[in-house]
């Protein structure tokens, strides 16, 4: 029997080799959006195209960065071999003016994910303060002459390895191109390990042209010796100069494949006994040899039976648990999963004076973890309406957010029916109580602190918009969901009514929700929430921090409402619009800054969707980098067909005055 088991396992072994084989990597965006990629700096999405650089009008200083997300093997040390590489990509450095220019722009490969380097000459791939921190293998497109970096002129590419300093240049105009034309340009690098040969082809049209602009004999194995991240950077430094990347496709190639470890027990002619033969009689040897030939067929044959029953049960189960497991395995790389028991410990039972706030989706709880001193909020959701596999499909991406001005979510429970969300606990409470106190509660915002606000609450709204990977719509933008930290810097906080979608795609259509005086006109009459309905809700929120009012109350001793929009909007028509401040300022502020703010709140609350300004133009004109948008002295107006009434409006309110 022992060589028929040796045969069966012999087999066995042969339809499982131990080969080891390095993959390539491939990939290509024709067009772009934030899937698989990370933006750093001032680069951002429009259209498919990616921006590196600002895009304003007048002359500024601006750096930028494009990085795949996905680290790149370049280097395999089993066969102890480096991967050749080659790389295309669109791209086009325009100027809105012509007498501004500079600095250029690059594609690297780092060890870096986070690359992300000064304005000016540095390319956006250098700190200017640690010129020697970042690590790089980059092709320069250099449109400034640099007499720091020994540039030959302000049209060249250049190799630049660990430094500014180009190994080698070559000037774009002996291919007639001009990398400041404006035109479309596509560009071929290529690198060959095993010829140590790197070429760069430069050329107008998307055919590549039969010589290189740049070629250089050069072994890149020593830089290459490790996982690299791919990507773009760009700088300016006082020019309007933009850069642009339309499409890219990058492939390593040129790995083999590794030779089959020795397994210990693979059988080779040394190591085989040699068993002698006992003497048995020809019909015994003939049932053997049958035998023997019945169990090294069935053997392997039945083994692989077994194998595929135990696949498919395998795999049926999988499919069947994979979508809760993955969305819980998802959300356990972030916040940690707290147990039921610690929650109502630390929120003495969810008693009612533990209630620091309610809304929608449920009450939050001031919680007190005894063991460790954190204090946390806790809101108690429950989700009958919509599936709970739904709600942590959200909560899994949502838990991936990081932004300075987010209430970052701590963790999590799902027990006993209820889902438990643990947050940070904002000491200040939400922007809604401070901007409208009750008596016994004296806090004031300085004017410091509004405009810190405003700036924040755009920064965390472009980031939303256009920096995450699926672009998040959060719908329910109002005072009451900005909680304020020790130091009255605002966070946006509950994402219950958040959508999400890819960036190429279409608005999301839905219900609509909300708080009422806080939702744009077109979202109110086609429930279609877009990055502009909430540029609508943003308006009105810096509105009643400017002006200490809510979006809609009763005129004191009065009946008549006013809508905050409107009263604001008719002071601005009367050149009055200052008047607006809040009175408890006392005047205790420049008043530039103040119409600033005001106008801003307006053009954002704009009737015309179409005529508002995004939220990263928003914050430009806040930092003073750009121009305020000019503001119509009457308020444009809209025709829908609407059953609301104000009164409506007031009553929906009114029932929706709580605290996230």
């Amino acid at each position: 029997m022992a060589p028929t088991i040796l045969l069966v396992f012999l087999l066995l072994m042969n339809f499982f080799p131990s080969l080891t084989l390095s993959e390539s990597t491939s990939f290509g965006f024709p067009s772009f959006t934030f899937r698989n990629l990370t933006l750093l700096g001032d680069s951002h999405l429009k259209n498919g195209v990616i921006g590196l650089t600002r895009e304003i009008g007048v002359p500024s200083s601006s750096s930028g960065s494009l990085i795949y997300e996905n680290p790149i093997r370049f280097f395999d040390q089993e066969s102890n071999t480096t991967a050749s590489f080659s790389t295309s990509f669109s791209f086009s450095i325009n100027n809105l003016n012509s007498g501004s220019f500079g600095d250029g722009l690059t594609f690297f490969l780092s060890p870096d994910n986070q690359t992300l380097g000064s304005p000016g000459g540095y390319l956006g791939l250098v700190n200017s303060s640690q010129p020697k921190k970042n690590k790089f293998l980059a092709i320069e497109f250099d449109t400034r002459l640099d007499t720091e970096f020994n540039d030959p002129n302000g049209n060249h590419v250049g190799l630049d390895i660990d430094e500014l300093d180009s190994i080698i240049t070559a000037d774009a105009v002996l291919q007639n191109i001009d990398l400041k034309s404006g035109n479309l340009i596509t560009a071929w690098i290529d690198y060959k390990n095993d010829l140590r040969v790197f070429n760069v082809f430069l050329s107008y049209s998307t055919l590549k042209p039969p010589t290189p602009l740049l070629s250089v004999d050069i072994d890149l194995s020593h830089y290459l010796n490790d996982d690299m991240f791919v990507g773009f950077s760009a700088s300016t430094e006082g020019s309007t100069e933009v850069h642009l990347i339309h499409s890219w496709r990058f492939k390593t190639f040129g790995f083999l494949p590794v030779r089959p470890k020795s397994h210990p027990h693979n059988v080779s002619d040394s190591t085989v006994t040699v068993i002698s033969e006992l003497p048995v009689s020809n019909s015994t040897k003939k049932h053997h040899n049958r035998l023997g030939l019945g169990l090294g067929i069935a053997g392997p044959a039945f083994f692989f039976v077994v194998l595929a029953v135990f696949s498919y049960v395998s795999v049926k189960k999988w499919k069947d648990m994979r979508v809760e497991k993955g969305l819980k395995a998802g959300i356990l790389t972030g916040p940690s999963e707290f147990s039921y028991r610690e929650l109502y410990v630390a929120t003495r039972g969810f008693h009612s004076s533990r209630i620091i706030g309610s809304g929608a989706f449920g009450n939050v709880y001031k919680a007190i973890f005894v063991s460790s001193g954190v204090v946390g909020a806790v809101k108690r959701s429950k989700h009958s309406h919509e599936g709970k596999t739904e709600f942590l499909a959200e909560l899994s991406i949502i838990a991936g957010l990081r932004h300075k001005n987010l209430v970052q979510l701590q963790g999590w429970c799902a027990e006993k029916g209820e889902l438990l969300l643990v947050y940070e606990f904002m000491p200040n409470g939400s922007l809604d109580k401070v901007l409208h106190p009750e008596p016994e509660n004296d806090i004031l915002l300085t004017w410091s602190h509004r405009q810190n606000i405003a700036i924040g609450l755009a920064s965390v709204l472009a980031y939303l918009h256009q920096e995450c990977e699926q672009q998040v719509i959060h719908r329910d933008i109002k005072t009451s969901n900005i909680m304020l930290d020790g130091n009255f810097n605002p966070r946006l906080g509950d994402f219950g009514l958040a959508r999400l979608m890819d960036h190429d795609k279409s608005p999301v259509s839905t219900l609509t929700a909300g708080t009422m005086g806080y939702l744009a006109p077109e979202y109110l009459q086609y429930g279609k929430a877009t990055e502009k309905t909430d540029v609508f809700s943003y308006g009105v929120v810096i509105l009643e921090v400017a002006c200490g009012r809510r979006p809609i109350e009763r005129e004191v001793n009065r009946q008549k409402l006013v809508n905050l929009v409107d009263w604001v909007w008719g002071l601005h028509g009367e050149g009055r619009i200052v008047e607006a401040a809040d009175k408890r300022l006392n005047g205790d502020f420049k008043e530039e800054e103040m119409r600033k703010l005001l106008l801003v709140g307006l053009s954002c609350a704009h009737p015309d969707s179409a005529e508002r300004p995004s939220i990263r133009r928003v914050l430009q004109i806040l930092n003073n980098e750009v121009d305020l948008i000019a503001v119509p002295k009457t308020k444009p107006s809209l025709v829908f067909s609407c059953s609301l009434t104000v009164e409506d409006i007031v009553s929906d309110d009114e029932e929706s005055k709580t605290t996230a």
